[in-house]
């Protein structure tokens, strides 16, 4: 994979997204005058046309936002389990296997994967709450590149390729993503009227025509009797949720972190509490010390997500329990002593010169192969991934909001934001954004060596890791301490995607990961 994608100071703001298109759809309204929020929402309806296989008005996503002023907040606008409507006849619900090459994974697809789409109602109440430019001018960006042309990127390519039976699935899915019946490649411009019109539509009518005509739509596609759980008591049903952000110091800063339901944000909130106590940061950046010292912090970490974790973090206090000094202590003194999976996450960092900042991350799982009516995009299957149905498939009661690993972040300096940030890459999320944590503030380094510097993941007694750039016998170290640990010769996607923007003295300054092809502009 390409190293980073970066850019100096800007005037009005900076925005770094999983896509250059993406990022340039938000520079456009801080160009405008538009702030953080304003910027964050065009970026992420145009992440709906250009970034599709991760990103969808039928899927969800969770949100920071807010400045100094204000305060800040939290926003999740990620699903809740459907079925209030009673259960179908026959599931519609398979498994597809994919080939990572090294290894494989089933995900599961098909209209009983569905749960309920959030993401275009959540964005639309976010700008509500914190935009100051009209919907209009926010999605006419998306729209403009629905209807005049876009490419993808070379990434989003090569997911579609890992995903090509999902592709192929149903002929209106094929249709959106491929040419002359082949999945089109980088080089190869594409348009997509039917989710211009949609978005037309939305900018025009807002919950109106999310509240109408596409629930209609998705109730006529996805309820039990097309072997889908969705009915309309579940889409009614659907507000996103207001909360305060959990809150970790962390070297001299307030490090704001995703609440519950999230799992992501209480987990990379416990390995900085860790990793605050630890002389982490006195060896070498990448020497064996350092690395050595991220290991054992993300292997307790994952110690602490086993045993029905996934369900304890939605029970009132359990964030709290999880990082009281009581619990971090019991876990310093172990100190020492999974599988793959796709991540079909994206993530959208924006800062503003008037000090505000919004952080997104959405998903769209891996789409369940159905399209939603005749809008030309894709329905979630967060039924179906194993992350985030640990319990296993079909087994919480309707109504559940279910949790996810998606974690933005924001990084505040005597109360002003400093870094805003977030990752894709499903259960990596929670070891990469607090890897690149501990880069730009306990080793101060740079935005781009933060992102690029290579990064580990723990499951258990797994480690995998990029053995790029280390410090002298670091790799070996890592491996005689961790046996069957895998590592790779060169950065890869598996580890995510962080796209972060910062705040210096000169100005607004944004960073991209290549690892997932991201793109970064200025307003």
């Amino acid at each position: 994979m390409s190293g980073s994608a970066g850019i100096g100071h800007g005037a009005h703001g900076a925005v770094a997204a999983g896509d250059q298109q993406t990022a340039e759809a938000g520079a456009i309204l801080l160009r405008a005058g538009g702030n953080a929020i304003d910027a964050a929402c065009a970026a992420a309806f145009a992440s709906f046309v250009v970034e599709s296989p991760l990103s969808s008005p039928a899927g969800g996503g969770v949100a920071l936002h807010g400045d100094a002023a204000r305060g800040f907040e939290a926003m999740d606008f990620f699903s809740v389990v459907p079925g209030l409507g009673g259960q179908p006849g026959t599931l519609d619900f398979h498994a597809i296997t994919i080939d990572f090459g090294a290894t494989t994974q089933d995900f599961h697809v098909g209209r009983g994967a569905a749960s309920v789409p959030t993401a275009a109602i959540g964005l639309l109440e976010l700008h509500q709450k914190g935009g100051s430019a009209p919907l209009l001018e926010v999605i006419a960006p998306a729209i403009s590149l629905a209807r005049g042309g876009f490419v993808h990127n070379a990434q989003v390519v090569w997911i579609l390729r890992l995903l090509t039976d999902i592709v192929h699935m149903t002929p209106e899915v094929e249709a959106i993503y491929c040419r002359d019946g082949d999945i089109a490649g980088p080089a190869v411009t594409l348009t997509n009227p039917a989710l211009a019109d949609f978005l037309q539509a939305v900018a025009e009518d807002g919950q109106a025509m999310l509240r109408g005509p596409f629930t209609e739509a998705v109730l006529a596609d996805f309820g039990p009797e097309r072997g889908g759980l969705l009915s309309r008591a579940d889409l009614a049903g659907f507000q996103p949720r207001h909360m305060r952000p959990l809150c970790v110091p962390f070297a001299g800063r307030e490090i704001l972190l995703q609440p519950p339901p999230s799992s992501g944000g209480a987990l990379i909130g416990l390995a900085l509490r860790l990793a605050e106590g630890s002389d982490l940061a006195n060896g070498d950046f990448l020497g064996a010390d350092h690395l050595g010292a991220v290991a054992s912090i993300l292997g307790a970490t994952s110690a602490a997500r086993a045993n029905g974790f996934d369900e304890r973090i939605r029970q009132t206090g359990a964030a709290e329990a999880l990082l009281s000094d009581e619990n971090v202590a019991r876990l310093r003194g172990a100190l020492g002593a999974g599988e793959r999976s796709l991540g079909s996450t994206t993530h959208i960092s924006v800062v503003d010169d008037a000090g505000g900042a919004a952080s997104i991350t959405l998903s769209n799982g891996e789409g369940c192969g159905h399209v939603v009516g005749d809008f030309g995009f894709q329905m979630n299957n967060f039924l179906g991934e194993e992350d985030i149905n640990p319990a296993g498939f079909h087994r919480d009661p309707a109504g559940t909001w279910m949790s996810t690993m998606m974690a933005p972040t924001i990084a505040l300096k005597d109360g002003r934001p400093e870094l805003v940030l977030g990752s894709g890459g499903s259960n990596r999320i929670r070891s990469v954004v607090f890897q690149a944590l501990v880069n730009a503030l306990a080793f101060q380094r740079p935005l781009h060596e933060t992102i690029d510097a290579a990064r580990l993941h723990v499951e258990g007694r797994r480690l995998w890791f990029e053995d790029v750039g280390l410090g002298a016998g670091a790799g070996n170290a890592l491996v005689q301490n961790w046996p069957g640990s895998t590592a790779f010769d060169a950065t890869n996607m598996y580890f995510g995607g962080v796209h972060a923007v910062d705040m210096t003295d000169e100005g607004p300054h944004a960073v991209a990961d290549g690892r997932r092809g991201g793109g970064v502009a200025l307003g």
